[in-house]
């Protein structure tokens, strides 16, 4: 039987350890970003009032003092770094590198004491000339969950990390075995296809969760604990740290029909690699009225349960 000789599994275990004197860019992020969720915590465990920014969407003051944070931060550590803030800090936008910053992503699980939120911090390299609408290059991200302290790091072409351990995506080959996430807009629900969508992956699929939180959504998918994500309509800071999170995991992240993702994030597909063309031809499927099965009403779900209750 093949073994692997000592000095090459001392070398494996060291290509599986994070030095992060080699992340210039997500090593100083990730210590702001511990700080952040410190703040986070210390809020969460106080409890605090949410104001109303939209007709449904909403922040907190720990939004606010998180930002303020991490902008202050970074204008220290990064002087010559732009940042581009959910709570609106828009700092040096010219700038060729350009931080996006979600302060407190879950802003509505932390209102209500659910436990799932964090802060994310993604950085963009914009070459000189670059039009304004054209995206750069995604070159480091950092994702932290100051309550189960797990900070994900990842830069361009390091690998991606989990508490200093490397982490990969899962090696789940069918949707019939797969457990995936998606989330819902904050407003006008009723204008987003999504319901459709979660329903039939949901009938195809081990499950479908719905935690509230499109950057450890995109951690977890990164990290194997969910096979495939996809949302509508998010923005940069929600998906800038947790896209390259997961391309340097091993698994792709693309529009929904497999097409290039666009930081507009749009549309945001992840998946570990393998379930890509499932999934995708199942959306192009349904988008065009395929394969697709009704939705009971409620007075048709009524009816079916009378008739199985034999009444």
């Amino acid at each position: 039987m093949w073994r692997q000789s000592g000095a090459a599994i001392v070398s494996n275990l060291i290509a599986e350890t994070l030095d992060v004197a080699e992340m210039k860019f997500a090593g100083p992020a990730a210590e702001m970003a511990r700080e952040a969720g410190a703040l986070l915590r210390e809020y969460y465990r106080k409890g605090v009032t949410a104001e109303y920014k939209g007709d449904v969407d909403i922040v907190t003051v720990a939004d606010r003092a998180s930002e303020k944070l991490l902008g202050e931060r970074l204008k220290t550590v990064f002087p010559e770094h732009g940042i581009y803030g959910e709570e609106g800090t828009r700092d040096g936008l010219e700038r060729e590198y350009r931080w996006y910053i979600d302060p407190l992503d879950g802003t509505t699980n932390f209102a209500h004491g659910f436990p799932a939120f964090c802060v994310s911090m993604g950085l963009e390299r914009r070459a000189k000339g670059l039009p304004a609408g054209q995206d750069g290059e995604l070159v480091a991200g950092v994702i932290y969950d100051p309550l189960r302290d797990e900070l994900f790091m990842t830069e361009a072409g390091k690998g991606a990390w989990l508490n200093g351990r490397r982490i990969h995506v899962s090696k789940v080959k069918r949707l019939a075995e797969g457990l995936l996430a998606t989330g819902f807009p904050s407003h006008k629900r009723h204008a987003n296809p999504n319901i459709h969508l979660y329903h039939e992956i949901t009938l195809r699929s081990h499950g479908v969760r719905r935690a509230g939180s499109a950057a450890l959504d995109l951690a977890y998918t990164a990290c194997g604990r969910i096979d495939a994500y996809w949302e509508f309509n998010l923005n940069p800071w929600d998906t800038s740290a947790g896209v390259l999170l997961v391309r340097e995991a091993g698994g792709t992240v693309t529009h929904f029909d497999k097409s290039t993702f666009t930081l507009d994030s749009r549309e945001v597909f992840a998946t570990n690699g393998l379930l890509l063309d499932e999934v995708s031809h199942l959306f192009v499927e349904m988008f065009a009225g395929r394969e697709m099965e009704r939705i009971p009403t409620p007075a048709e779900f009524a009816a079916q349960r009378k008739a199985a209750a034999g009444q």
